[in-house]
């Protein structure tokens, strides 16, 4: 059969990406208190298309994909975008996974309770690899006598902390999850202790930025808190210069 795809074309017209979204896959993500967790994850894959070649091949996107089927893991991005690099013939590969977690948590007096976060692994490989790590941690507010002065919000679900960064060195996600929410925790509780707390976007996001600035394996990072309110909603973004 006629490889139509791989023609030349002569319109010297390059697409910047081209791949397959929204795949439903098993991956494996590694825990520190159970060493493996097994979850799903929504998976996207794409390269560019240099303008000599008329398309590309989808089916070689899952072929990849089944190629590590159950070991998908940080370890193995760099062999995957490699590979989608080598196969589809491109100068540029990307491979996205969005994914649940799962922290099992001591919940003082009230028992162990299971945290769920939602991460994101976004790996890249055109002349250098690099790897953007996503985790988005919840930020509830305590109910309290005196309810501070702030917009907008409600008590329970406040919003939540967006944290991407990259990595020097293996760093555990639960380790950055719980720096994270300690940060976030000891920040709410120093400003309900005020007379008359705000509590911002703006506080947030500074107080976890300073915190992971001083993670010596991180080596970029930005922050962004959201808080949600009936009528609107605020954000304040932090990152590493």
């Amino acid at each position: 059969m006629k490889d139509i795809q791989s023609e030349r074309d002569s319109r010297r017209i390059n697409i910047q990406k081209v791949g397959v979204k929204t795949v439903t896959y098993p991956i494996t993500v590694l825990d520190k208190a159970r060493k493996q967790q097994h979850t799903v994850a929504t998976v996207n894959m794409y390269v560019n298309l240099p303008h000599r070649f008329k398309g590309t091949h989808m089916s070689r996107f899952l072929e990849i994909l089944n190629d590590f089927h159950g070991e998908i893991d940080i370890n193995s991005f760099p062999v995957i975008l490699r590979k989608m690099k080598d196969r589809l013939e491109a100068e540029a590969s990307h491979l996205e996974i969005e994914f649940p977690y799962f922290l099992d948590k001591n919940g003082g007096g009230r028992g162990r309770s299971t945290g769920h976060y939602r991460c994101q692994l976004h790996g890249s490989l055109n002349l250098e690899e690099d790897l953007l790590l996503t985790v988005e941690v919840p930020i509830s507010i305590p109910v309290v006598e005196n309810p501070p002065r702030r917009l907008p919000g409600s008590y329970g679900r406040w919003g939540h902390a967006a944290v991407s960064v990259r990595l020097r060195h293996f760093f555990w996600i639960e380790d950055l999850i719980l720096s994270i929410e300690e940060e976030v925790e000891s920040e709410i509780a120093q400003l309900l202790a005020r007379q008359r707390p705000v509590i911002s976007v703006e506080s947030l996001a500074r107080r976890v930025g300073r915190c992971l600035e001083g993670l010596s394996a991180i080596s970029w990072f930005s922050v962004t808190v959201h808080n949600f309110g009936d009528e609107c909603a605020t954000f304040a973004t932090v990152s590493c210069p």
